[in-house]
C-alpha cells in the first residue's frame, strides 16, 4: 500500500526531526541560544527537560514508523505534542512577540499536525486483520 510507505517516511522524518532537536538542545544549548540571540533561562534544566521529552517522542515516532497500523493509537499523542508547541509559540507571537528562533519550528510542527492527522485517518481506513482476542466465544454444543 502506497500510503503505508508514506506514513513510514513521515514518522521516520518526525523521529529524526525531534531527535536531532532534542540532542542539539541537550549537547549544546548555550551555543544555540547565543547563535539566535536568545536569553537563556535561569537554569539549563528547563532546556534539558524539554529536549529529553523531544527524544522520548522521537522514539515514539520510530515505533509508529516501524508498525504504523499497530501503533496508530500513539499518533494522537504526537498531534498533541505538536499542537502544544504551536499553541505556545503562536500565542506569544501574537500577544507579545517571541524570539525568531522558535517561529520556524512552530510552522514545521503545524505541518506535522496536518500530516499526522492525514496518517491517522489513512491508517483508520485500512483493512485491519481480525483480532482473535475480540472473536465471540462459541459454546462446545453450538453448530
Amino acid at each position: 500500500m502506497r500510503s503505508t510507505r508514506s506514513i513510514t517516511l513521515l514518522f521516520t522524518g518526525a523521529a529524526i526531526y525531534d531527535g536531532v532537536l532534542g540532542v542539539a538542545f541537550i549537547v549544546f544549548p548555550a551555543a544555540l541560544y547565543h547563535r539566535f540571540g536568545v536569553t537563556p533561562p535561569n537554569h539549563w534544566g528547563y532546556v534539558d527537560f524539554g529536549a529529553a521529552l523531544l527524544i522520548v517522542f522521537a522514539l515514539m515516532f520510530v515505533n509508529i514508523a516501524r508498525r504504523p497500523q499497530a501503533n496508530r493509537n500513539l499518533i494522537p499523542y504526537g498531534v498533541l505534542l505538536k499542537l502544544s508547541y504551536c499553541a505556545v509559540v503562536f500565542r506569544y507571537w501574537l500577544a507579545e512577540d517571541i524570539p525568531g528562533m522558535w517561529k520556524p519550528l512552530a510552522f514545521a510542527d503545524a505541518a506535522f499536525v496536518l500530516a499526522f492527522l492525514w496518517a491517522y485517518v489513512a491508517i483508520g481506513g485500512a483493512k485491519r486483520p481480525e483480532d482473535p482476542a475480540r472473536q465471540p466465544e462459541t459454546s462446545a454444543g453450538s453448530p
